[in-house]
């Protein structure tokens, strides 16, 4: 692990970012330059200490997971998480694997979206970033373990967790979504990356997703209008949105009521029982 290079690295993103790049407003008594270190330890999900000792070339070796937790945070572009990756000592990720970066472009978009559902997926379907209100609307699946943070396998694989969301006369033209969204990720990616794994594990545990499988469609649809259940205030429309990287891997979902409509109050109810369920537990 080359310390001084991690620490200096570290350093120059912190200061080089603005408050209103994360989402944090700059207040009138700021001197410091660029992010203050509790900041960024706070956005990654570890203590000051443990930050500060890495900044200040006397941390350990830093996991695989704090790695990305601090690129996440920091803001970098892959080319930059994957030089403190060699910084620390570890093989660089496989871009073509498993996700579990945020495009920087799509996390500033996303960091200012809190009045309205919005969600960071994967061309895969992985879920790499929930705010409150999609997390009270579809489920924390950020949270999810192993294949559930995959939307075909909790769709496909028993017990079926996101199917509730959906009227079931519209479940239909979701499976094939799914599976025809699935097949252009395969297509790029190819049988030995996450999308081929995906399928042959879901292959034997649905014969629905098996028949969809064999239909060979091709399709990435995100943008629709959809109303989805739940299970306190009932159906809610919304109108999807989708923002893009440019090279298509990753998508933002923005999911918007028509303004003044039942639907819209129905969202700003979301929050406070999301709200109620935080405090309570």
């Amino acid at each position: 692990m080359d310390r001084i290079g991690m620490a200096e690295f570290l350093r120059a993103r912190r200061e080089a970012l603005r408050p209103e790049d994360v989402g944090l407003t700059e207040g009138p008594r700021r001197r410091t330059a660029g992010l203050r270190r509790e900041e960024v330890a706070a956005a990654a999900a570890m203590s000051v200490d443990y930050y500060t000792r890495l900044e200040q070339q006397r941390g350990p070796q830093p996991s695989t997971a704090v790695l990305a937790a601090l690129a996440r945070a920091l803001r970098m572009t892959r080319d930059e998480r994957d030089y403190i990756f060699r910084l620390a000592g570890h093989a660089v990720p496989d871009r073509l694997g498993r996700a579990d970066h945020v495009s920087p472009a799509l996390q500033r978009v996303f960091a200012r979206l809190s009045d309205t559902p919005a969600l960071v997926i994967s061309h895969v379907g992985e879920t790499l970033a929930q705010n409150a209100l999609a997390v009270a609307l579809l489920g924390d699946h950020v949270g999810a373990r192993g294949w559930a943070r995959f939307e075909a396998w909790r769709w496909f694989v028993p017990p079926h967790t996101d199917r509730g969301i959906y009227p079931e006369s519209d479940r239909e033209r979701q499976s094939r979504a799914i599976v025809a969204g699935l097949r252009s990720a395969y297509g790029i990616l190819g049988p030995a990356s996450v999308a081929g794994e995906l399928v042959a594990e879901i292959l034997p545990r649905s014969d629905e997703f098996r028949r969809l499988w064999e239909r060979q469609e091709v399709a990435q649809r995100f943008a629709d209008h959809k109303v989805l259940v739940h299970p306190e205030l009932g159906d809610i429309e919304v109108d999807c949105q989708v923002l893009f990287t440019e090279d298509r891997g990753q998508a933002l979902l923005v999911l918007t009521p028509e303004p003044r409509s039942e639907a819209e109050e129905k969202i700003r109810l979301l929050g406070v029982l999301g709200l109620q369920r935080f405090t309570a537990g």
